[in-house]
């Protein structure tokens, strides 16, 4: 996936802070940059067998999370109401 495409995918994230994530991410062997030689240059992120293995670790906390997000929101908003 392109950089530019991620970013928008992601939304709310700074270049910089984009950029450091990924290169933290290359660095442990999560997702692999490939820059292809063109004008103007064009690079590309793709998830390693590493990467995808860590996706699929969090895939359960993903769907808990959506399964559990009103009664999380509700959580909140009585806690917010309690304290003032």
């Amino acid at each position: 996936m392109r950089f530019t495409r991620l970013g928008e995918l992601i939304g709310g994230i700074s270049q910089k802070m984009l950029t450091n994530t990924l290169r933290r991410m290359e660095a442990d062997g999560l997702v692999r940059r490939t820059v292809f030689p063109v004008i103007p240059p064009r690079v590309e992120y793709e998830l390693t067998d590493l990467g995808r293995s860590l996706g699929a670790a969090f895939c359960g906390v993903w769907t808990w999370a959506e399964q559990h997000r009103d009664a999380v929101m509700a959580a909140r908003a009585a806690f917010a109401a309690r304290t003032g």
